[in-house]
């Protein structure tokens, strides 16, 4: 592990190279076609509502079976791989790190969409930038509490890590004011405004920074491996 100084120049480093990752651009496979919903434009200029979705005032929840109680005393998020700098955070030490307040919608695969959701919590870009990702470090594998019912396959999910570094993917622990409830994640899960909101791990417990693409729960099992709400994404061609 290198020492203090070595690691601010590294981190230093990965911030800079931050800003060459144009984390803005969407899959490949779509850049340069027109996204495609309704409505206003939203604060990244796509339609409010992208295709095949449908507005929802409540909050569905939607599971693999299972909604893990983890007390705050136990919670732990480990961040591993491909960078200078492992670490585990307790959740006191998660608290201390910057905290962002944000505005953004959640767009689930199952066409079901629900604006303006009020969340506080920490970029990703934050934890990145704790970690320092190495310069191979190209994907992220995000690993959950919970398991298949009957089996000890837990539930994972992949990003490009420039999709990943987006400003509006926070890992949140407080939705509308209030701790976020347990059937939707709490205490803490990841939200990807801009992407499928299985991307987004539910009860999150481990970061992995990765060389390669590693497929998660539900990519190896038909969904797309994109997940572009604004191109109706939602299966492997």
């Amino acid at each position: 592990m290198p020492d203090k100084s070595d690691l601010v120049a590294r981190r230093q480093k990965f911030i800079q190279r931050q800003l060459e990752i144009h984390s803005e651009a969407v899959n490949v496979d779509f850049e340069g076609l027109r996204p495609e919903g309704s409505g206003p434009p939203n604060r990244h200029g796509q339609p409010k509502l992208p295709v095949g979705q449908h507005e929802v005032r409540n909050w569905p929840t939607l599971d693999l079976g299972e909604q893990p109680d983890i007390s705050l005393d136990a919670w732990r998020l480990e961040l591993g791989g491909l960078v200078h700098n492992p670490v585990t955070l307790t959740w006191d030490q998660f608290l201390a790190l910057p905290q962002v307040d944000d505005v953004s919608d959640f767009h689930c695969v199952t066409t079901w969409s629900r604006f303006d959701n009020h969340w506080r919590g920490v970029r990703f870009k934050t934890i990145a930038e704790l970690a320092v990702p190495k310069d191979g470090a190209r994907f992220v594998l995000c690993t959950s509490y919970d398991v298949e019912p009957g089996t000890r396959i837990p539930y994972t999910t992949n990003l490009p890590l420039s999709r990943a570094l987006e400003d509006d993917v926070l890992l949140v622990h407080t939705w509308e004011g209030k701790p976020l409830p347990r059937e939707h994640g709490g205490p803490c899960r990841m939200i990807t405004p801009k992407l499928y909101a299985w991307k987004g791990a539910k009860w999150i417990r481990k970061i992995e920074f990765l060389g390669r693409d590693q497929k998660g729960f539900w990519e190896v099992r038909g969904y797309s491996n994109s997940a572009e709400p604004w191109f109706n994404d939602r299966y492997s061609q």
